[in-house]
This record gives C-alpha cells, structure tokens and sequence, in this order.
C-alpha cells in the first residue's frame, strides 16, 4: 500500500505546495542551533545559512522556502548529561544567543515571534515566524526565577527533561526515579501556565505525560514524538495519552527520526550509536567524524531506511486518535544523524503532505496540520497566561521545600 500511496502522492505535489503558499508549516523542533555549534562554534561566516553548500546541516534558507516552512520553533537545546565544570544554564543561554542573532542576521526571512498575533503577523509578511524552545528542565537548574528568565528572553516552550531523569521528572530513556512529575515538577508545570509557556511532552516518560495532564491549566504540545502504537519507542506518545489531547486542547508533532517511527530502525540505530560510543563519541554527534563513522557502519550493515509514508502511517493512527485538530509536525533536524529518504532536510515537507493528501486527507486537514493547529495551541497557552496571573503571583517555590532535601538525582544514561 505505503508504494502505491507514494506513487499517488506524486500528483499532490503542486496541490500541496500551492496550500503551503496559505498554510505553511510550523515545525515544533529544529535544532540548527546545537548544529551550529558543533559544526562552527556558533560563527555565521564559518557556515553560510544563506545556502549550505557543504552538505553538513539540514536547514538553510533556500531549503527552508522550498519546504514550505512558515514557523519555526528553533531548539535551544543543551545536553542533560554535560559534564562537570559545564553550566547547562549558560548553555543555554548561548544557544538564546545564536538564535537572536540568526535572526538579525536575516531579518528579511525571519521574524521573531513570541506570540500566535506575531506568528500570523510573520506569516502576512511572508516571513518565517521564529520562536524558541529550551528542550530539557535542567536548562532552568531547578530555578523558577531561571524558568522566567528564559520566558522573558522569548523562549516559548520547555520539553520538561530530555535524555535523563530530573530530580523532578522522569525521562522516557531513563530508569523511573519519580514515578512522573514530583511536587515540584508540578509547580513548575503550573509556572508555566502561568507565565504561557507551553509544557513540552516530548522526551517524557509516560507517567510524567499523564501527571502533566493532570495538572496542567492550559494545553500541551509534544514538540517532535510520534505514536507508540505503530513504533514501540519510549519516546512515542501512548493512545491513552494522545486520547486525552482533545479535552486538553492541545498538540502532538509527529516526528521524522528513523528511530522512533520505523521498527526496524530501532534495533539498528542502537548498535550504531553503540560503535560511535565505542569511538569515544557522544551518540547524539553529528560533526564531520561521527558521520564518517556512521558511514563506515551502515557500510557494513544496510541501514532500515524510513520514508514520507512511515511518518504518514504514525500521522493516520495519531489522528485517528486524537483527532485532525491535534495534530502537527517537529521533524528535529539537524538534532538526528539520519532522516527519512524523502525527508531528508527541511525542502521535504511537501512530499510528507503528498502522501497524506494520496491517503485522503482534506485541504482543510492539511490546513490544520500545518500552521492552524499549533497557532491555536500557543494561542490557548497564552488565554490560560492571561487568566491565572490575574489570580495568582510568581512562584517562590524550591525543590528543597516542596520535595525535600533528601531528593535525589537519577539515573543511568540513555540508550
């Protein structure tokens, strides 16, 4: 079926790309800064973003306009493993840094936006609405004055841990420490709301997501996950999850990572990011050596190659239970050694779109998957802000005084 509806999805292509003109796509995750950092220690001579002609990142401009992007939430992403002597706030801020200046380096393509009027205003421009999100609560160092901070530098979203467990969080890739969200990851869930930033899923264990819906004021997003139904990844969201969404008014982002939508990628990905540790690299890497490592693997041993169609099945089975409007896309490029075969950077969202409109999917759908739902989303986030500051202060709260001092850090590193 998935090569005839990719045959099909051929003869969608100028249909969708006219669609894209009206309706571009908001992707929840792109992670050009950390990219950027590795590849060029944040030096915008060093690697030409205009137009990448060393093959070494997934986003440029060019590619940008020729995917169809019209918001782009950039990751301001940091390791939850860093080292000693590393400081994952300043991190953090770095990556702030490099974002605000990509965007005063071109501001005839980008526009900041820290709100969904500033999202529709970029779109009328024809500029490509830029937002931030931190990816990890270890950027805020259990730190709610840290937490606003970021706000206030226009960050907009926090995925509440990454790879490894807070003392506050579990993590979807680490052994259960907290069983979810402790009392005060709680506190910061409410924060959040408070300030309107949006609570990312992404990353989360499963008991965390459920303890993040429970308490939550205002709706969600899932910045770049995909469906554990049809791949069996803890960084997949469950159906009794995706099932509450409606209620919670919130959005889930299919992801592009072979890893987490193929299930014969799984195994595979695991050994290779095993002969990168073997090398005495992080499996995360991406710079010039890991890559010609991974080469030299799948050389070896035939990478499981996941295509438009893969992501197309998680999309049908995530709205099938969750509904058309709680549904968007976070590829995380340039956060992924390897990509889909026709989405391999950031001009391969039509052909993602083709597929799905061959499968009977509506221009209205479309539409909605692409800039209305995640607009809305961060537009709720916002109405919720504006209601519970009317009613209620910064919060003061401590880890030490909501979940004792005893409180312990977790966990073994991620596969």
């Amino acid at each position: 079926m998935a090569q005839e509806s990719g045959s099909a999805a051929q003869d969608h292509l100028d249909e969708v790309r006219e669609l894209l003109a009206e309706f571009p796509v908001v992707d929840g995750h792109n992670d050009l800064p950390w990219a950027m950092r590795e590849h060029a220690g944040y030096d915008l001579d060093a690697l030409d973003v205009a137009g990448d002609r060393t093959g070494q990142l997934h986003t440029d401009l060019p590619r940008l306009r020729r995917g169809g992007v019209g918001g782009q939430f950039w990751s301001v992403y940091v390791p939850s493993d860093m080292g000693p002597g590393e400081n994952p706030v300043a991190a953090t801020l770095e990556q702030v840094d490099f974002v605000r200046r990509l965007l005063a380096r071109f501001p005839e393509s980008l526009a900041p936006a820290r709100t969904a009027d500033e999202m529709e205003a970029a779109r009328a421009e024809g500029r490509i609405a830029s937002l931030m999100g931190a990816e990890g609560g270890q950027s805020i160092a259990e730190s709610m004055g840290t937490l606003r901070a970021l706000y206030e530098l226009g960050v907009r979203y926090m995925t509440l841990t990454h790879n490894h467990n807070l003392r506050w969080a579990d993590s979807a890739t680490d052994e259960p420490r907290a069983g979810g969200l402790t009392a005060f990851g709680r506190e910061v869930v409410r924060e959040m709301n408070r300030l309107g930033m949006l609570v990312d899923l992404s990353h989360v264990a499963a008991t965390t997501m459920r303890d993040a819906l429970a308490v939550t004021e205002a709706p969600v997003i899932f910045s770049h996950s995909s469906s554990r139904a049809v791949c069996d990844h803890p960084r997949n969201i469950p159906d009794d999850v995706l099932a509450q969404l409606p209620a919670n008014g919130g959005v889930a982002m299919a992801t592009f990572v072979p890893k987490f939508v193929l299930p014969e990628a799984v195994a595979w990905t695991q050994a290779a990011d095993e002969n990168l540790r073997a090398h005495g690299l992080h499996h995360l890497d991406t710079t010039p050596r890991a890559m010609r490592l991974h080469e030299e693997f799948e050389a070896a041993n035939p990478r499981p190659v996941a295509t438009a169609a893969t992501v197309a099945d998680h999309l049908d089975h995530m709205r099938e239970v969750a509904g058309v409007d709680h549904v968007g896309i976070g590829g995380d490029f340039d956060g992924t050694a390897f990509t889909p075969a026709d989405l391999s950077d950031v001009a391969g969202y039509p052909n993602l779109l083709a597929e799905l409109r061959a499968r009977g999917w509506s221009r209205a759908d479309l539409a909605k998957l692409t800039w209305q739902n995640a607009v809305r989303t961060l537009r709720g986030a916002e109405e919720a802000a504006r209601a519970l500051s009317a009613g209620r202060g910064p919060s003061l709260a401590t880890i030490d005084q909501l979940d004792g001092p005893a409180a312990t850090a977790g966990g073994a590193p991620a596969a």
